[in-house]
């Protein structure tokens, strides 16, 4: 084969072996879920084509090992009325990773799953400079990492008091992990300090008389975090977004920032180091309105 052969194998999640003649077949899966009926088509597949078994990879994908060359047009047929596709691998926006979100884990702030699909519908397989990664996290827990990725979001939930039903039990301070809720000198208020709130939402949920209220849930956005032989994390950018579409429309546009000043080969974390992050919070800014 033909190193151009196999560059066009490989954009397609087809990734020569170590061992000669064989290939691990990346799939695309977003945001971690497989239907039950897609997992028995991704098995029976391993078992025709490969040695009967799968490889999980570290951001929620699956890959079929020791499949050889001449059969990877048939497992990539056997699987398409599952739904499931073969993945992507160079410069392009990569697999979408989320944890489970606010609809099955009681410290979600935000649908995750949701945003995943939303991004994967828009942004999957797209050509940039290098590969792209995002990763979901639904609530400040951050089990996603969102620092680690070039995309990251991170749910946000920032509280406020309804002053007739506090009874200053001391419960919300004592659960405040970062201290940022005190008690005024008068004793008569509670004083919620934002610059160390970190939008966990442990004293709404354990308020006992329901004063300590929602004021802010959303989206914060991370951008330049990556892992690989020089690691580096990311930083925040813009505000707290309010939705679902915000959070989408500021990640299209840090993606825009990457395609007009990133090198090829060059990841997004390196871009900004030449450019600085204060370039890309006012180009996104600009491209979207949003602060």
């Amino acid at each position: 084969m033909s190193e151009a052969d196999y560059k066009e194998l490989k954009k397609g999640g087809m990734m020569r072996q170590a061992e000669a003649g064989l290939f691990s077949v990346r799939l695309h899966v977003v945001g971690g879920r497989l239907a039950t009926a897609q997992l028995r088509a991704i098995r029976e597949a391993a078992d025709r084509f490969g040695r009967g078994e799968i490889h999980l990879t570290t951001r929620q994908g699956v890959e079929i090992p020791h499949v050889p060359q001449g059969a990877l047009a048939a497992l990539k047929e056997s699987l398409a009325p599952s739904g499931v596709g073969v993945g992507v691998c160079g410069p392009t926006v990569r697999t979408v990773t989320a944890c489970q979100g606010c609809r099955v884990c009681p410290s979600g702030v935000i649908d995750s799953p949701e945003l995943a699909g939303i991004v994967d519908k828009e942004l999957y397989g797209k050509p940039v400079p290098h590969k792209f990664k995002v990763g979901i996290s639904g609530c400040v827990n951050n089990c996603m990492k969102a620092e680690e990725n070039d995309v990251g979001i991170k749910g946000w939930i920032e509280p406020r008091r309804e002053a007739p039903a506090c009874t200053f039990c001391g419960v919300c301070q004592a659960v405040c992990p970062t201290k940022a809720i005190a008690t005024s000198v008068d004793g008569r208020t509670l004083i919620v300090d934002p610059t160390l709130c970190i939008g966990c939402g442990d004293c709404i949920t354990s308020c006992p008389t329901g004063s300590m209220r929602e004021k802010i849930r959303g989206y914060r956005v991370f951008a330049g975090g990556k892992f690989g032989r020089r690691p580096s994390l990311g930083r925040r950018i813009l505000w707290v977004l309010r939705t679902k579409e915000e959070a989408m429309t500021a990640i299209v546009a840090v993606l825009g920032f990457f395609r007009e000043h990133g090198n090829p080969r060059e990841r997004f974390g390196d871009t900004l180091q030449r450019t600085g992050f204060p370039a890309l919070e006012t180009f996104v800014k600009e491209r979207t309105g949003l602060s």
